[in-house]
């Protein structure tokens, strides 16, 4: 098992830090649960480690304050397998909907597909010269080629020279990849299952296939192949589900939605279901998937939702004790948007920099042309519908659309966004409170 002695608490907030503004007490809850799950894989009595469960994590606040961020960080500093899922697209089974029991299945599936992607880069080089060589021998298809022929053609390749050259070459049929055939009880994806059939019987056919491709194209499709002789998928499989075991993360959005309401209205039979299917992959089971049975008992859940119809207490007593930790997160105020817009590492502001940079526009912003976006995005949250920071994007995309249309311009441009900039931009907006076209 990985185990990253130096994630500490304290270094975990660090680097949720660079990319969320505000929002501490989530921050410092979920570093916590973050470096329990070390703890307990350092902990040398087994017995004891199986009794040590993730302390499951629910995040309240409106939209747009951090929460799925905090989540998707959190699994890209312990580089472990998570997955977002929206808690109103599963509804129990024999209900039109997905079964829960998906969410593992498509976890595994996503880790699989990344490890496999990070063994392939280590395996690359190792296989990199009896590709070139191969493609050498195709350009030059002679029963005897000199050696030193083939060495300076292996050059040329190299060196990328023959990068757009058309070759005909033989390929394998994909059947690695191919998932088989697996019926979901109410799933309704019968043509799928048949789909899947067909395509495995062509691949278990075993015939090669010939294809017309450039060099570079040509030498892409044989790396794949020699690295796929030399994967082994059986290893690969067992670290990926041991990985999820152990390590992986599942962020349960829009939770609030399936918690039941006052009313006796059939939409709280089928939110009830849901509940009741959820539990028992948050409390511990064996789902059983196409690659092998996958054990939940130690997934850290991530839930979050508004709750502002409803709230926590409102949820099924069992489905409640399996998210002992509870965090509220705090509306953000213009101070924050400012400083999500500076503070905050490739903020908003440097990506667009960066983009219109490469049209040789040099674009910057002003102090009070920063605390201008801030006070429009508070003021349109206000007026419309509060989506928090999401509504950065909706005012900086109006503010710059029309440089962005015109750039590339035929000299270097120079654009400094300041307070009458974003006023002769707004004016309209500003004078006459028109706001239509910035409801989403």
């Amino acid at each position: 098992m990985d185990i990253n002695i130096e994630l500490t608490p304290k270094k975990i907030l660090e680097e949720l830090d660079k990319y969320i503004i505000s929002q501490d007490e989530a921050k410092k809850n979920v570093a916590i649960s973050l470096r329990n799950r070390d703890r307990r894989k350092m902990i040398e009595d087994e017995n004891m480690r199986k009794e040590i469960t993730p302390k499951n994590i629910i995040l309240i606040g409106s939209t747009g304050v951090g929460k799925t961020e905090i989540a998707r960080r959190i699994a890209k500093i312990a580089n472990a397998p998570f997955i977002k899922v929206d808690a109103t697209k599963y509804t129990e089974v024999g209900y039109v909907g997905k079964d829960v029991e998906s969410i593992i299945k498509d976890l595994l599936a996503v880790t699989i597909t990344k490890m496999k992607e990070k063994k392939f880069e280590e395996l690359k080089e190792s296989v990199y010269d009896i590709v070139i060589e191969k493609v050498a021998k195709i350009l030059n298809p002679l029963d005897k080629i000199s050696d030193k022929k083939l060495a300076q053609s292996k050059e040329k390749i190299k060196n990328g020279d023959c990068d757009n050259i058309e070759i005909e070459i033989e390929t394998v049929r994909k059947d690695l990849d191919i998932p088989l055939v697996e019926v979901v009880a109410g799933g309704g994806d019968e043509d799928g299952a048949l789909d899947n059939f067909l395509d495995q019987m062509a691949a278990l056919s075993g015939k090669n296939k010939k294809l017309y491709t450039t060099v570079k194209k040509a030498i892409s499709i044989f790396l794949e192949e020699e690295m796929e002789k030399k994967l082994d998928y059986d290893t690969l499989v067992e670290d990926a589900i041991e990985n999820v075991e152990n390590n992986g993360i599942i962020f349960i959005d829009e939770i609030d939605k399936i918690a039941e309401s006052d009313s006796n209205s059939k939409g709280d039979v089928s939110r009830q279901g849901v509940q009741r299917d959820i539990l028992p992959i948050i409390e511990g089971t064996t789902v059983m998937t196409k690659y092998g049975p996958v054990k939940t008992e130690h997934i850290l859940f991530i839930a979050a939702g508004a709750f502002s119809q409803s709230s926590p207490s409102d949820l099924m007593p069992e489905l409640q004790g399996r998210f002992p930790i509870r965090v509220k997160l705090k509306k953000l105020e213009k101070k924050d948007f400012i400083k999500i817009l500076t503070e905050v590492e490739y903020n908003l502001l440097d990506q667009y920099k960066a983009m219109l940079a490469t049209d040789n526009v040099e674009l910057s912003f002003t102090k009070t042309g920063i605390e201008k976006i801030a006070e429009l995005t508070v003021d349109m949250n206000e007026k419309i519908e509060n989506i928090g920071a999401r509504r950065i994007a909706t005012v900086v995309e109006e503010l710059l659309k029309d440089i962005m249309f015109e750039a590339p311009y035929s000299e270097p441009k120079k654009v400094i966004v300041d307070n009458k900039f974003i006023k002769k931009i707004f004016k309209n907006e500003i004078e006459e409170e028109n706001i239509d076209k910035f409801i989403l």
